[in-house]
């Protein structure tokens, strides 16, 4: 059996953010969000999650950066070295990338700050750890159509399992394959 190799960090900020970004999604759709991201890249927030009726704005940053003389990390607020405006995104998304941690942070909880402590004995932040279900309950709009309770739904998934596979499948699952091999080669 091969050992599996620890991946290397990405040492280029703006690169390492783009990854933390496509991590957050990932994860998000993992923990069944509706995800979406705006064109371009000017908005004031990375990524949106929800549906028709209800929207939330998710800015997403990440840290390697261990704090001096205590356990946990520091996570940059600022963009261009500017602090957000209030109202600029709904949810911060803080991944600590050492931890493979994520906090999901409501704005209002953060708002007018540099920089926040992640991982950290000092509890302030530890309620948002892995708190997926905050964006879910932020993102739930008035009625959703593909939702059972709405006359709409379909055969059980497990109906599926038996169906034919097509050309797209097969895509999908190489694509899937080979991107977990790039991430247990560390990237490379």
């Amino acid at each position: 059996m091969m050992k599996q190799q620890r991946p290397e960090i990405i040492r280029d900020n703006k690169k390492r953010g783009e990854w933390a970004e496509s991590v957050f999604a990932a994860r998000a759709a993992e923990n069944g969000l509706a995800v979406s991201r705006p064109a371009g890249d000017s908005e004031s927030f990375d990524y949106v999650i929800g549906g028709p009726g209800k929207f939330v704005a998710v800015q997403v940053k990440c840290t390697i950066a261990k704090m001096p003389n205590a356990k946990g990390y520091i996570c940059n607020l600022k963009c261009n070295n500017k602090k957000y405006r209030e109202g600029s995104f709904d949810f911060l998304a803080a991944y600590a990338i050492l931890e493979d941690t994520w906090y999901i942070v409501p704005e209002e909880a953060i708002r007018g700050l540099g920089s926040i402590c992640l991982c950290s004995t000092m509890p302030k932040y530890e309620k948002y750890r892995e708190a997926w279900e905050l964006l879910r309950e932020a993102s739930v709009g008035e009625e959703d159509p593909l939702k059972p309770e709405s006359g709409l739904s379909g055969p059980p998934m497990d109906e599926f399992e038996d169906a034919p596979r097509g050309p797209a499948f097969a895509r999908m699952q190489t694509a899937m394959e080979s991107f977990r091999g790039y991430l247990e080669r560390g990237g490379r």
